[in-house]
């Protein structure tokens, strides 16, 4: 297997579409597939499949295709989703709210242990079966449960400072989508959502 460094993120996260098609043939009771119908049903070229698998061993036989239930297996070990993992979700605004409610993020592993909002009145509650705390708190927990995840869903003003918070707690991994661009150390990663971006880039094709 290759160092995670050296694997693109774009095949890492091809792997949870993949995931997601095997997840449907499981349903369906399908016990093999082959490399052009995974693709087909990812939207990727089974040679970009074949590529992405490679990073992480070799799979399948040939002229039978790939065990569904054996790659399922391995892809959500490299995933790290075998188990629940925590994740503090930091802002309680409107977006925050309706993230701590979002039930997708249970079935694909991951739990939003926390919440953390600097406002007072919203703070201190339990919202969806969500903890949320003074965003005061967040360090002390984020260390003391050794979470590695965070979600942010701040006001872009504030959204680098509660990074460096986050980062230096011990979080290497962000779900971002406040609207700016987070600078964090390099064994940090960020992925970013904003929203009104995807909207305007959707904005472009229609005439």
């Amino acid at each position: 297997m290759a160092k995670r460094t050296q694997i693109p993120r774009k095949s890492i996260y091809r792997l949870s579409i993949y995931q997601r098609c095997l997840e449907r043939l499981k349903i369906n009771s399908v016990e093999t597939v082959s490399s052009s119908a995974l693709a087909k049903a990812a939207g990727v070229k089974s040679t970009q499949l074949r590529k992405d698998l490679a990073h992480f061993g070799q799979f399948g036989v040939r002229g039978l295709g790939y065990n569904v239930n054996a790659l399922a297996d391995v892809i959500v070990d490299v995933l790290g989703t075998s188990s629940l993992q925590a994740v503090v979700l930091v802002g309680m605004g409107n977006l925050g709210a309706a993230l701590s409610r979002y039930t997708g993020f249970g079935k694909e592993g991951f739990e939003i242990s926390a919440a953390f909002e600097a406002d007072p009145q919203r703070a201190k509650t339990v919202r969806a079966g969500v903890p949320v705390f003074p965003a005061v708190q967040m360090s002390a927990y984020v260390i003391e449960n050794q979470v590695k995840m965070a979600i942010l869903a701040v006001p872009g003003e504030v959204a680098q400072s509660v990074t460096n918070e986050l980062v230096s707690s011990g979080v290497q991994a962000i779900l971002n989508f406040s609207p700016i661009h987070l600078k964090v150390p390099d064994h940090v990663v960020v992925n970013s959502v904003d929203l009104a971006l995807e909207l305007e880039h959707l904005s472009y094709f229609i005439k």
